[in-house]
């Protein structure tokens, strides 16, 4: 494809192509701009007609018809009030002797004690059965040496570190006398 060189002449028929566009946006950002702020426009509404005169009433008209809506209301609540037949006496709050406490009770705890049973046995059927531990004299015996030599190593263990480690404090501060 052959590629246009930008001659003076081409640049400026852009720019005025260009400025044509800027006028023409901005004549239709006006019009939005009239729109949005509701300022009328060249096609107005159809024209209302003259408004009547407003009729008035008689007081005594006025009276009238105040004195037929108390009527209405009156019946009105007349209907949704409840007959004045003697109401139903609220029922005396329920107490429980203590007897009736005392065995209320004493069901609770017997229920806890089936409970804590029957999880105890559930417990000692889920564990496996152990085998019977004997102490004999050649067990205690041969349990004691391998006690005393683990001892043994410990101290050893530990006095050993503590000379290595005061060895090169000493060397780390030579001493000059001058």
């Amino acid at each position: 494809m052959p590629t246009h060189k930008l001659t003076p002449e081409i640049m400026t028929a852009a720019i005025e192509g260009f400025e044509q566009q800027k006028l023409r946006i901005d004549a239709q950002i006006a019009e939005l701009r009239a729109v949005l702020t509701g300022t009328p426009t060249e096609t107005a509404g159809a024209p209302e007609g003259p408004k009547g005169k407003r009729r008035k009433m008689s007081a005594a008209a006025r009276k009238r018809m105040g004195d037929a809506q108390r009527k209405r209301w009156a019946e009105a609540k007349k209907e949704s009030e409840p007959s004045p037949v003697a109401p139903e006496a609220a029922k005396p709050k329920r107490k429980l002797s203590a007897a009736g406490k005392k065995a209320i009770a004493e069901a609770s705890r017997r229920r806890w004690a089936r409970v804590r049973a029957e999880a105890a046995t559930a417990a000692k059927a889920q564990q496996p059965p152990t085998a019977k531990k004997t102490t004999t004299k050649k067990a205690v015996a041969k349990k004691a040496p391998v006690k005393a030599s683990r001892k043994a190593a410990k101290k050893g263990a530990t006095k050993r570190p503590q000379k290595a480690a005061a060895a090169p404090v000493r060397a780390a501060f030579p001493t000059t006398t001058e």
